[in-house]
């Protein structure tokens, strides 16, 4: 008895200090079956000098971190597939153990598509507003991730036909919108960008992820854009 209560002690302080982003990609991999990979991750930071404080947000370089890959002008540093590519991404715990062991610091990426969560997503500030309206108008949403730029909110699964079926039927949808479906991929929590950190705005459910229609969140979204007094713009940029 006292070996297992030893054991069981074991397993948890394990647990208590295994990487934050270690623990969250085996929790999506293997609790709630979402595929996942490392993201490219940053260049190693080169030893400088400390520089002077600097009274603007971010500190000298506002906290830009340079992509780990071949573009010098990468527009998603960090947060994107590279080595290995998205067609790696698993639900494989020893695989998924392995990635992060060899490199606990890379960001979390989520594989959108196929039986996997689907997202749309919009720039931050514009999907505040949104989140507002949606929230007054009842509508019940799944999870929503945060960047400093964009937010995006899970949706339940959804094919590329049918993504193009309900944009086809809209007279206006906001320009902002993107849509991250089937071949797409997902920054998750508690990765960070070249742009800062990603957090969950409104985190799954403790039961267990639920995630909405696509077509509701996207009706909901153009029709809080048409009804705005400004016309929409501020869902469209």
């Amino acid at each position: 008895m006292r070996e297992i209560l030893g054991m069981r002690r074991r397993l948890r302080f394990g647990r208590r200090n295994r990487p934050a982003l270690l623990d969250a990609a085996l929790h999506c991999a293997t609790e709630w079956q979402w595929p996942v990979l490392p993201g490219v991750g940053f260049k190693a930071a080169k030893p400088t000098k400390p520089a002077k404080p600097s009274r603007t947000a971010g500190g000298p370089a506002g906290g830009a971190r340079a992509c780990a890959c071949p573009d010098p002008e990468c527009v998603v540093p960090g947060a994107h597939p590279f080595d290995p590519g998205l067609l790696a991404a698993t639900t494989d715990a020893r695989m998924v153990r392995w990635w992060w062991t060899n490199r606990p610091d890379a960001p979390l990426l989520l594989a959108t598509g196929g039986r996997a969560p689907c997202a749309v997503s919009l720039p931050a500030v514009a999907a505040a507003r949104a989140l507002a309206v949606l929230d007054r108008r009842g509508l019940r949403l799944g999870p929503v991730v945060a960047t400093p730029t964009r937010w995006s909110l899970l949706v339940a699964p959804y094919s590329l036909e049918r993504l193009g079926e309900l944009l086809y039927a809209k007279d206006c949808v906001p320009s902002s919108l993107r849509f991250h479906g089937e071949g797409g991929y997902l920054v998750l929590p508690p990765s960070r960008t070249g742009t800062g950190p990603v957090l969950w705005e409104r985190p799954p459910a403790p039961g267990g992820p639920w995630l909405p229609d696509v077509e509701a969140v996207v009706d909901a979204l153009v029709e809080a854009s048409a009804a705005a007094p400004d016309g929409g713009s501020r869902l469209r940029y």
